[in-house]
Formats: structure tokens, sequence, C-alpha cells
């Protein structure tokens, strides 16, 4: 009790100290306050979530000579960004008690525009290249624009850059700029010297020890004989980090080794110089998850070998043990009346280099045991049912810069059984075989906690040369983060789902839409027709709603919904659909069920704010449909706004969002083929508690 007192308990500002309560800008245009207050060494006292200063964090104390340090450091940035007549002046610093407020005045006056650019040296460079530094330059600066001093030494780095990517090893570039202050003009001038071209020369390694040199060789690609490029050597340098047996790697020029060659090409000898890694690697780990569906407790363990069988071969495997408290979820949280144990042995085989540089083959085999949980309702005598599922896969992979694709072909067998109760007619094992195409480019300044850029991929499957299910499968997503403030990110995303059967999927829009089949014949040819269709359409349909996708909606909760007629076994199938209006009772349960589509949109855009240390808050607009028809695209937005919370945590963020759907933005009033969504605490809203981003 006395830890948990002392730990929100208020701290008090020093007496005869001042505690700095807040710091304000006025007057900037062309700079943003957070530009401004970044550069500031005085900061304001931080609040706790946001609104009580002085709470768990010491208060800030305010310093008149650190104060004027700051304007001259606010001037200096001006005079940076091209206002070289700006000043700033603490126009009021305001005591009350030993609280004290500052405000910052600045006085921005005229930029010193850039009325000149002159490039010079480019003559001797083929004209494709010289284009291209021309145009370098005049990206990063622009005519009749502030005189950005960053933008300017971005313009030398990039065009350096530029040329040794291109076989000029020895680039120079130098800039000069001439300020004219009473002209408010800037003429800025840059100077090429490209030097000779070059090529890589010999090859050294060091750090290396007993690791196979020639797979260290094979993974770098780099020859003897080959143009200079920078960016090769920034690519052979990624390639050698993916092999996971190093934690650094660092690839050096040798100018002053440098050789001519008969044909007068310069070779440039490279130094490679590496760290290893631990090659074995054990982790320990837990998680949870709590929705509307499920409440679930699991463990993981897992065992690397990143020198597996010499080579640089890579192993992983990883064992994740759970339970499910059944009944348990949001929002009741009912007693747990059993628990349905679940769990996921997964393995990892990858070999570096085969068949070509850098082009990794892949294996990869799972078997994991977990309950079939299609609705947030549940009767006594329903049956609990599970799959045991077994997967397999073979393929290759490759990164190239920004971009990674990776090319797999998968077996995948699910085999039906019962936690309670008995299987339904029909009901029986499912063989899924299909090629996978995954493509992604990167652009994200951080793939774990991005700020800006953009990010795309595309997966594509194609199911039928062996197996039950024929079909194509489209899923095209885009991704994009935009920097708003300091502590402040825009994020966005948009996906798309086409799937086209061929075999299958007959029966989702007429149970959508009046309970039926569709299908004609005996009522057991019946039976065993339409379940087939439904455990395929499990496995391979499109659906959406839950955490990662629409989170005012729980875990499939948006589609197509209809009869699933094996949760009520003993029940003729197309006679089943009778007892559907009697919502609530056993066979209601088994009528209100996801079914899958075949067309799915989502968008989401969520406004993501840093609090205080490791907890932020984001604000999140959700968008989401699935059709039972193909290329469908309908405007039922199911719309759901939202608040979420983010602890930052080793494993990743642990995060609770709250989603609320949008009167009037859901799918038309009475549309026959919706489900009935969840309510929590009597609300048109659902909530998730878990760890990870949703994108």
């Amino acid at each position: 009790m006395v830890g948990v007192m002392s730990l929100f308990a208020c701290t008090h500002a020093p007496e005869q100290l001042f505690s700095l309560n807040s710091v304000t800008v006025t007057g900037n245009q062309a700079l943003s306050d957070d530009e401004i207050e970044d550069k500031l060494a005085s900061r304001e006292t931080p609040r706790f979530l946001g609104l009580f200063p002085g709470v768990i964090y010491e208060h800030q104390r305010f310093n008149r000579y650190v104060l004027e340090r700051d304007l001259q450091r606010v001037e200096r940035l001006y005079r940076a960004r091209g206002y070289y007549e700006a000043h700033a002046r603490a126009a009021r610093v305001v005591r009350d008690g030993n609280v004290v407020r500052v405000e910052i005045v600045v006085e921005e006056g005229r930029p010193v525009l850039v009325r000149r650019i002159d490039v010079h040296g480019v003559e001797p460079l083929p004209e494709p290249l010289r284009e291209r530094s021309l145009s370098k330059v005049h990206d990063a600066l622009k005519l009749a624009e502030p005189f950005d001093e960053d933008r300017f030494d971005t313009a030398r780095s990039e065009l350096e850059t530029l040329l040794k990517d291109e076989t000029y090893a020895r680039a120079k570039v130098t800039r000069v700029a001439e300020v004219d202050l009473p002209a408010h003009s800037a003429s800025v001038g840059f100077w090429i010297e490209p030097g000779p071209k070059c090529e890589f020369g010999e090859l050294s390694l060091r750090g290396v020890g007993d690791l196979p040199t020639a797979v260290i060789l094979r993974t770098l690609a780099v020859e003897r004989g080959d143009p200079y490029s920078d960016a090769e050597l920034q690519e052979a340098r990624r390639a050698l980090l993916e092999l996971g047996v190093f934690s650094s790697v660092t690839i050096t020029p040798e100018f002053e080794r440098s050789v001519q060659t008969p044909q007068g090409r310069t070779q440039i000898p490279l130094q490679v110089t590496v760290e290893r890694a631990k090659l074995r690697s054990v982790h320990v780990g837990g998680g949870f998850q709590l929705d509307t569906l499920k409440s679930e407790l699991h463990v993981s363990a897992g065992w690397q070998d990143s020198n597996f069988l010499g080579g640089l071969r890579q192993l992983q495997i990883e064992a994740v043990p759970g339970v499910i408290l059944y009944p348990t979820r949001v929002p009741n949280f009912e007693s747990p009346e059993r628990l349905l144990p679940e769990g996921r042995i997964h393995a990892e085989f990858r070999q570096p280099n085969l068949i070509a540089k850098r082009l990794n083959g892949l294996l990869k085999a799972q078997l994991s045991i977990q309950p079939s949980l299609l609705s947030s309702q549940h009767g006594s005598g329903e049956p609990i049912l599970g799959y045991r599922d077994y997967r397999a896969a073979a393929g290759l992979d490759r990164s190239l810069g920004r971009w990674y694709a990776m090319l797999t072909e998968n077996v995948q067998t699910n085999v039906p059984f019962a936690y309670r109760g008995e299987l339904g007619a029909g009901l029986g094992s499912v063989l899924i075989t299909y090629p996978a195409l995954f493509v992604a480019l990167d652009l994200r300044n951080d793939r774990i906690e991005p700020r800006r850029g953009l990010y795309t991929a595309l997966q594509v499957e194609a199911a039928g040369l062996i197996g039950d299910a024929q079909d194509l499968k489209l899923m095209p997503e885009v991704r994009g983060y935009v920097p708003l403030a300091r502590h402040t990110v825009l994020a966005s995303r948009l996906g798309l789902g086409l799937l086209f059967p061929r075999n299958y999927g007959a029966t989702v829009r007429p149970n959508a839409m009046t309970g039926q089949s569709g299908l004609s014949g005996s009522a057991q040819d019946v039976q065993s027709a339409w379940v087939r269709d439904l455990q395929l359409m499990f496995f391979r349909g499109l659906f959406a709603g839950g955490s990662g996708s629409n989170r005012g909606y729980g875990l499939r909760e948006i589609g197509p919904h209809g009869v699933v007629p094996y949760y009520i076994p003993g029940r003729a199938a197309d006679t089943l659909a009778m007892g559907c209006p009697a919502s609530g009772t056993q066979a209601g349960v088994a009528c209100d069920l996801p079914l899958g589509g075949f067309t799915l949109w989502e968008a989401s855009v969520e406004l993501r704010q840093a609090l205080l240390g490791p907890l932020s808050a984001a604000l999140f607009v959700d968008m989401a449909d699935v059709a039972a028809s193909e290329l469908l695209l309908r405007w039922r937005p199911h719309l759901s706004v939202g608040l979420g919370l983010r602890y930052d945590t080793p494993v990743g963020p642990i995060r609770l969002d709250a989603g609320y759907r949008v009167p009037g933005l859901q799918a038309p009033a009475g549309a026959p083929d919706e489900g009935t969504p969840t309510r929590l605490f009597g609300l048109p809203m659902a909530a998730s508690f878990g760890i990870g981003e949703p994108f």
C-alpha cells in the first residue's frame, strides 16, 4: 500500500525555486509551435494524463539564464530557415507563488529568398546522370522560396550520394551560398568533382571466426570488378544482418589501397568487419486476449539456432499453449464453466542463398488446436466445436532494398472435433492447397513505431490444383503515416479483399437472405453439401470486424450472416430456419452466425498522441463491409468511432480500444443479410484488450 500511495503522490516545487508551469510561443507563422519548442531547453512541468502537473513527475525549474539562451536558439533556428531578421523575446514572465508562466514572442521579419541556383562540374557526366544530378538539386531547393540551410545541405549530400551510387566513389560536392540581406536574396552554387569511375576491388573479412566464409561472401554478392555503388554496399550490409548471426556489420572502402586496372578503371578494396551475435537463443513469454467472443490466456516458449547444421541455416521452433475461459467474455464476464485448451507449435527453417545469391529457401510447419467460436451468445445444449489445424509451406523469399517478396506453396488440413457435444452431420476434414505470393514495399521510417512514410502490400492466393477448394483470392493493402506535430501522428489504412470461388460459396447469398441453402435434392444430400460449403467459406471466405479490423464490432461480426446447421446437430438443415425467429433460443444462436463473403473493403484513420512516458492514446474512425457477391463494393460503412489507450512494453504496446457504432451509418435498416452485433453495457459498441497495434 505504501508503494502504491507513493507512486501517485504529488511532488512539490522546491522552496526558493520556481516551477515552470507553461511555455507558450506567439507571433510565429513560418514555423510551428512544436518545431520551436523542440529547440528549447526550458521545459514546462509534465502533466499526468495531460491534466495534472506535478503528479508522479518532478516539477521543471525556471532558470532565466536558460531562457536567455533559448531565445538565442529560436533566432538561430529562424536564420537556418531563411529568416535572418527574426527576433525572439520573453514578452511575459508571470510568477504566481512558486509557479512561473513564460510567453515567448517571435518577430519573424522578411525571409531571404533563393534567387539563383548554379551547378558546376556536371559537364563530364553522362547525359542521364547529368539530368538526375540537376533534378536532385532543384528538388531540394526551389527558386523564390526561403533559403533553408537544411535543404541546402540535403541537396549537397543527395547529389554526392547519387554520384557514389553511379561508380564515382571519390565524388565530392562543395557548396557556397551568397546572402544579400538588404535585397533579401540568396544565390547558391554547387561544385562537383566526380573523380574517376570505380569498381569494387578485393574484399577482406574481419570478425567472422569459424563461420562459413563461402556463405558470407555469397550473401554479400559483391564481386571484384563490379561497378562501384554505395547503394549496393548498403544492400550487402542489410543482407548480412538478415542472416541473424551478426549484431553489427561495417563495410569500409579502402581508398588509400585503390589500384588501377589495365582498362584504366580504379578498383577500391573493401573491408567487411562484423561482430557476431549469439547463434542460439531461447525466449519465454505470455499474453492474453479479451473481447466479445472469448477471453484467452497463453504462454509461449521458443528456441532459435542461426547456424543449424552449419551453413548459417536458421531453425526456429515455438510452442504457444493456452486456454480459453468459456464462456467468459466482454461485456458480461460470466464465470468460466469450463476451460477449453488450445495451442500452437510452429517450426520454420531457412536456407540462405538457395538457387541464387540472397534468395532464401523456406520450410514452415505448424500444428494447432483451437475452438471455433462464432457467436457471443451461447446455450447449454449447443456443441463447442474445434479444429485440429495442420499446415505446411515451402517456398522462397527475397529482400531488395525496401522491397520484399515471398512465394510459397501451402498445404492446410483441418480436422473438426467436439470439445462438448457431438459433430453435426456432414462435418468432416478439409484439405486446401494453394500457392501464395506476397509482395510488400515498406517506405516507413520505422517498422515498429512509424511516424512517417508509406507501406503497401499485395497477397495473391490460388487454390485448386489439389484439395477441396478452388478459388482465387486477392488482398491489397496500403498504409500511410504523417506526423502532424512532435508527439502526434496521423495513421491510415485501406484494405481490399476479392475472392473468386469456383466450387463453393453457392449457399452464402440464399442463406444470408432467407436462411435456406438454395440447394436441391434429398435432405441428406442437402445437409452434406451445405455443411461442406460452409466449412470452405469458414476457411477461405472474407470477414471483417474485431481488434485488427473495425473496432466497433466483434470478431467476424461484419458481413453475411445466416444458418450454420452443424451448430445444432440432429436438426434437418433446411428446416432449422423455422426456429430462427426465436432469437436467444438454442436454434436462434445457430441462425445468426458469420458465413463469410466475397468482396471486402476496410478503411481506418487513427490519430495517435503521445501522453506521458510509455502512455499514449489514439482516436480512431473505422469502416468496413463484406458483401455476399463478387466484385460488389457497397456503401455500407459500418462506421465506428472510438478511443484507444496504449502502454508500451518490451513485447509491444498493451492496447485497450472501445469503438462506438454511429447510428445511421451502418447497414440499411432491415437488411436481411446482416447479423446482430454485440452490445456493450446496452450500447452499440465493442471493446478489445490485447497486445500490438492494429496497423
